[in-house]
């Protein structure tokens, strides 16, 4: 599994305008085969701070991924709406995707 995350600093006069092009991209990115999940998540502390999490079946869906029209055309668009350029984490992980948090234990 591949797993990428990356923060983004949106600039506040152009917070809309990425809100609503990372809306459309969203859409774009989880209906491609071997996408397993696109979110994107404000900080609750820093406002127009976000961070992007996705998750690929395997390297050849993530590759696949940065090579279609609608990637092409978000990296081109994007730094017309960031205050600086984004920060990224790129993994290749063992397994499946997310596993229960086992320091914490649900009551019943």
């Amino acid at each position: 599994m591949i797993f990428v995350s990356i923060r983004a600093e949106a600039r506040p006069d152009k917070r809309d305008e990425f809100l609503d092009g990372v809306v459309r991209y969203s859409r774009q990115v989880r209906d491609e085969p071997g996408n397993l999940e696109f979110r994107c998540f404000e900080s609750v502390e820093e406002p127009n701070r976000f961070a992007i999490l996705a998750s690929y079946e395997d390297p050849a869906a993530g590759e696949a991924h940065v090579g279609s029209e609608h990637a092409r055309w978000f990296f081109g668009w994007l730094p017309s709406v960031l205050a600086e350029q984004p920060t990224i984490v790129y993994r290749e992980l063992d397994g499946d995707g997310w596993a229960p948090m086992g320091e914490v234990q649900m009551q019943t």
